[in-house]
């Protein structure tokens, strides 16, 4: 795991290079605070800073292959990297590190772009080629690393966090009104979007070439939730899903640094668990957020599964105080407005973890968007049905949907009918599973000024994927959270964002491909899918704790705007303020007003879950407006390299201009 940045800039002088390459990894010095490198020549300078999981001593970045042709700069882990490097070495390919970053170079020197889908791991990479000149940028298949790019006065940048982009002469940030409207709309930016103007986020599975002016992007691998069906019996079907999940999760326990394991009390997490223990030499270490709340902790549940498991166990409590106290340095780490505050806990949580010695940890995430974990799914399935359905199922299956949330209790049965009624037919063509949940959004949109159709690019976006039309709708909902909500939220600002802010590597077992595949074909397969995880369920019976595999599943949230209400933090001026409210260009101060007003004036209970998230919305989009444009010395501080652990200097530009030569 580490971060890595860069540019092509024939008009900056040679001179200013180092200055700016090691003030970019300045910026993301939290991702990789072992050790900092970077390379330049007359075609590109980039950089990288390392945190050390595998090869500890060899794997210093930039590397290069022995000729010098090729340089890498490389973000992640590639959990096979023992499978290739035996493969690149019967083919001939020379080794001089045991790490992982070495793995990857030789296999693009080996198969050039082919590579990528061979590649089993979390990472961006960048790639510089010095006899074509070319630059080649790609990033993992699920989106669990980042890499950002932008076009700035003739220069090309890019890193591994947008902040990098600071550092380079003249460059500066400003919101951009139609991201926000489609990230109000949707939860997250669109998988190659960003909330500022001009830049742009490499797209999951996506290989960009940079020659001269020439950007050549394309998508290295498709993603697929279709399967054909798994052939054998319910058994078989749940023995072959525990042993993909058995190797995934022995190929991420593959590292020279201890492993440890965020549990949550959830099934995901305790089969993460249960697997870790088997795997590992050692006694397990597993971490956890609790709250002060009682209708959002789990640590009973944490600690029934550390228990029965025998792990060393530890947590947090997070209170609505520390919420509030973190919010601000997470905003500005996950560099997007939120919709919740979920992500706080999370960042607070890494810290923990790495206080306690641990650089890498194992998660459960993935497994919902896998294995259809999410009522959202049963909510597609249900509304799907609606017509074919007497009532008396209607409301069995409405009243299993979400047992944890008040508001669709039995109370509010009439109007979730309707409103399932309602949204029984399509009206956003190709995205019917996800018009309920919308809704929300379309509220949130309301606090901009400018408010174009925030779906548009979505839906061009899924008619731009041929096979995207022929499946399910509960196929288009795995699609639609894969390539929205999973990567650009939940890997992202509650995932790889905030572990990096503490420089720790979170990795995922079922976002392994074959993981993913196996899941695919066994969806639906055995259940009517009205059973949370039938089928994982039924692969770990008799190996976690009765409760793990029979209690409701209790979605990760954490206390919203009423946090704020009570704590009432110095930021919150931001928004109570007409002077600094009005500093947000973007949005309509009329309507932001009478939102604050009435989340401020109005009892907690009484404030929807569509006026929370809008709120969390306005508040975050104002601390970015705050860090990123308007006040940036005050929240970013001053450039500055300070602190870097530069152990790869690679200056040819400056050598060459020694001798006499020319720029």
């Amino acid at each position: 795991m580490c971060g890595l940045a860069g540019f092509i800039a024939p008009a900056l002088p040679a001179d200013d290079a180092p200055g700016v390459i090691t003030t970019m990894l300045g910026h993301i010095r939290h991702r990789g605070p072992d050790e900092a490198g970077y390379y330049l020549d007359d075609g590109v300078t980039m950089g990288a800073v390392r945190l050390s999981i595998v090869g500890l001593a060899t794997g210093a970045q930039p590397m290069a292959d022995p000729g010098e042709r090729y340089w890498i700069c490389f973000n992640g882990e590639l959990y096979n990297h023992i499978e290739l490097r035996e493969e690149l070495r019967r083919l001939g390919r020379p080794f001089r590190t045991d790490s992982d970053t070495e793995v990857a170079l030789q296999a693009w020197i080996q198969w050039g772009e082919a590579c990528l889908p061979r590649f089993n791991g979390a990472f961006a990479l960048a790639i510089r080629d010095a006899h074509s000149g070319d630059l080649v940028l790609a990033r993992d298949r699920y989106g669990k690393r980042p890499l950002f790019y932008t076009d700035h006065g003739g220069a090309f940048l890019f890193a591994s966090e947008m902040k990098a982009f600071r550092a380079f002469p003249g460059f500066g940030f400003a919101l951009d009104p139609r991201e926000l409207a489609s990230v109000y709309a949707l939860w997250t930016p669109l998988p190659d979007r960003t909330p500022f103007q001009g830049i742009r986020q490499l797209p999951v599975g996506g290989v960009l070439t940079v020659r001269g002016d020439r950007r050549t992007l394309r998508t290295y691998e498709e993603l697929r939730v279709d399967a054909p069906a798994f052939t054998g019996t319910e058994a078989e079907a749940a023995a072959h899903v525990r042993e993909a999940l058995r190797t995934s999760v022995g190929l991420r326990l593959r590292s020279d640094v201890e492993v440890g394991v965020y549990l949550s009390g959830g099934l995901d997490s305790s089969i993460v668990t249960k697997l870790a223990t088997d795997l590992s030499p050692h006694q397990v270490r597993t971490f956890s957020v609790q709250f002060e709340e009682a209708s959002f902790d789990e640590s009973d549940s944490q600690r029934v599964v550390a228990d029965h498991l025998g792990t060393r166990h530890s947590a947090i409590s997070v209170t609505g105080a520390d919420i509030a106290e973190g919010f601000e340095s997470a905003v500005y780490h996950a560099e997007v407005p939120a919709f919740r505050t979920a992500f706080v806990p999370m960042y607070l949580l890494s810290r923990h973890v790495r206080d306690a010695g641990i650089k890498t940890v194992l998660s459960g995430e993935g497994a919902d968007e896998a294995f259809l974990g999410y009522s959202l799914f049963r909510e597609t399935l249900l509304r799907a049905s609606w017509d074919e359905l007497d009532e008396d199922e209607r409301q069995r299956r409405l009243a299993g949907l979400y047992p944890e949330l008040e508001h669709f209790g039995p109370a509010h049965r009439k109007h979730l009918t309707g409103l399932f009624r309602q949204f029984s037919t399509e009206s956003l063509p190709g995205l019917f599973s996800h018009e309920l949940r919308y809704q929300n959004g379309r509220f949130a949109v309301r606090l901009l000024k400018e408010r174009d159709e925030p779906f548009a690019d979505l839906l061009a976006m899924v008619r731009s994927d041929p096979r995207y039309a022929a499946l399910s709708p509960v196929q288009k909902a795995q699609w639609l959270e894969y390539k929205t909500l999973l990567a650009g939220y939940l890997l992202s600002t509650q995932g790889e964002r905030m572990s990096l802010a503490h420089s720790v590597e979170n990795r995922c077992p079922f976002l392994d491909p074959a993981v993913v595949r196996a899941a695919a074909s066994v969806n639906l397969r055995f259940d009517d899918g009205f059973e949370e995880k039938a089928i994982l369920k039924k692969a770990f019976h008799g190996e976690l704790p009765e409760s793990s595999l029979t209690r409701p599943k209790q979605p990760y949230r954490a206390p919203g705007a009423a946090v704020f209400k009570k704590q009432r933090p110095d930021y919150l001026e931001l928004l109570l303020s007409d002077a600094e409210l009005d500093r947000l260009d973007c949005v309509d101060p009329v309507f932001a007003r009478k939102l604050v007003n009435k989340i401020m004036t109005t009892p907690d209970e009484q404030i929807s879950t569509k006026e929370d998230q809008a709120f969390v919305y306005l508040l975050s989009t104002a601390v970015l407006n705050q860090q990123f444009v308007l006040d940036r010395e005050r929240y970013m501080g001053t450039p500055s390299a300070a602190g870097l652990n530069l152990r790869t200097t690679v200056d040819h530009r400056r050598a060459r201009l020694s001798a006499g030569g020319t720029r």
